[in-house]
């Protein structure tokens, strides 16, 4: 049998066909009537469908959903619902979960996900510590290992703690082989690099990974697919399917200092994925040499704050660059995260937050400044995140 990320995320060559009430939308795709998410062009229909359904049992919860609230949801005729509920169902991916009284006919059947029957590890790799977490379909974390990691120790060390990290995970997937049942392993490491190929670039302070294929390494070790993504970006995406709505700024302060940008409830990566290096913008010119190569970096004095313990002066140096950005990009929020803040988050906090305010005093903003507050998810945020980076395909997150 195929493991189960492949007969989830199976193309459109198999599954339900058409089932969709379509009014052109000008694009070449599609759109549901009365405002209903439903399938975007012919070749991916099938596919989309299927995650459009299963996100809407995951929203459901142990309550389940009816096949016709499916329908009336995605926009799908009943008869294309029931054919996707079926194979979910002959998957183990849904269950019945009880009746529903109709107010004609006979009682509704409900359908529920079920959280166990696929896994994803998420992998947050930072310059001196290796965290996975192993987690189910509804993103809540089954297993969790931390490890320390030097990663400048080279790409053969590396590569081979994290696939003895993830397949030690990988064991405690219920009824598992090799593989069975186990989505993927998403990998979050400090950028910059190259999200589509999964390839390094010139990770700051790293210089030997620049051009790595860290993907393929990972992939042709673990025989399932791998993910790579900067650890800020990771992070960002975990917080949007968590719950975070709007544009917001997700900014990392730990070894290093990054930010995760979600527009418009997307993770925004940029042309060439490298968006998001917040922590090298010059505010000070002339100022301390950063390991980037250049001075005055927003990394460099906030870290060299934070290093002689002037944690009200590495908030404030935080809060002008966290105040660029929030004009820069107009966002609703400020989260803050990573193992510095986890530390000290009052002074943190409110450090940024009184430069986003005296900002918005002086521009005349009479609304609220943009508010600041800590990230939820903790210390694990980046490689819970990072397992979405394979789960959120599975539930039509096309950012993942």
């Amino acid at each position: 049998m195929r493991p189960l990320w492949q007969r989830c995320c199976q193309s459109a060559s198999t599954g339900e066909n058409g089932g969709v009430n379509r009014a052109n939308d000008g694009t070449g795709g599609t759109v549901g009537t009365g405002g209903a998410r439903s399938g975007v062009n012919l070749l991916a229909l099938r596919s989309h469908n299927t995650a459009l359904v299963l996100d809407l049992l995951r929203a459901a919860g142990p309550e389940g959903i009816s096949r016709l609230e499916l329908a009336e949801r995605t926009g799908l005729t009943p008869q294309a619902v029931s054919k996707i509920t079926a194979r979910l169902r002959a998957d183990g991916l849904a269950a019945a979960a009880g009746q529903r009284a109709s107010t004609g006919g006979k009682p509704r059947t409900l359908l529920r996900l079920v959280p166990e029957a696929g896994h994803a590890i998420g992998a947050h790799l930072d310059r001196d510590e290796l965290r996975t977490v192993l987690v189910d379909l509804d993103g809540t974390v089954v297993g969790e290992r931390r490890a320390p990691l030097d990663l400048g120790a080279g790409a053969d060390a590396v590569v081979a703690e994290v696939a003895h990290e993830a397949e030690t995970l990988a064991a405690e997937v219920p009824g598992s082989g090799r593989g069975a049942g186990l989505f993927g392993v998403g990998v979050a490491l400090p950028g910059p690099l190259d999200h589509t190929r999964g390839v390094l670039h010139r990770v700051t302070g790293f210089p030997e990974w620049d051009g790595f294929a860290l993907r393929d390494a990972l992939a042709g070790r673990l025989g399932v697919p791998v993910v790579v993504d900067k650890d800020t970006n990771a992070a960002a995406l975990g917080l949007a399917v968590g719950g975070e709505r709007g544009s917001f700024a997700y900014l990392h302060l730990g070894t290093g200092l990054g930010a995760g940008l979600v527009l418009g409830g997307s993770v925004h990566r940029g042309a060439r994925t490298g968006a998001g290096e917040f922590g090298h913008q010059v505010i000070q010119l002339d100022g301390p040499p950063c390991t980037c190569g250049a001075r005055g970096c927003v990394e460099a004095l906030c870290l060299a704050a934070v290093a002689r313990g002037d944690l009200a002066g590495a908030a404030r140096v935080l809060g002008v660059a966290a105040a660029n950005l929030a004009a820069l990009l107009d966002i609703d929020q400020v989260l803050l995260g990573g193992r510095t803040v986890a530390a000290h988050p009052g002074a943190f906090v409110e450090g940024v937050a009184a430069v986003l305010r005296a900002r918005a005093q002086r521009e005349g903003d009479h609304g609220p400044a943009v508010p600041v507050r800590v990230a939820p998810g903790g210390l694990r945020a980046v490689a819970e995140g990072a397992a979405q980076l394979l789960l959120g395909p599975v539930f039509g997150r096309g950012d993942g």
